[in-house]
């Protein structure tokens, strides 16, 4: 768990939940999430140097992650 770089509005997912999430998305755990205040990340194929980062209002970044949790911003999409 990436535990250092979590604010009180971020979570992420353990292996076996983000496997498990991926096989049964529906997109609504990623609308809950957004829907109570928190970014949600994912991979896009457009950006492959990174994660996007997606804020409830809309906003998006791409974001890189470290070995040791810490999340920087590439640039604002």
């Amino acid at each position: 768990m990436l535990s250092s770089a979590m604010t009180t509005n971020e979570t992420f997912l353990s292996s076996v939940e983000l496997e498990k999430a991926i096989t049964d998305d529906d997109g609504l755990a990623a609308r809950q999430h957004l829907a109570a205040g928190r970014p949600i990340y994912y991979g896009d194929a457009d950006y492959p140097e990174g994660l996007v980062k997606k804020y409830p209002d809309g906003r998006k970044q791409l974001v890189s992650v470290s070995n040791d949790g810490k999340i920087t911003v590439i640039r604002d999409l």
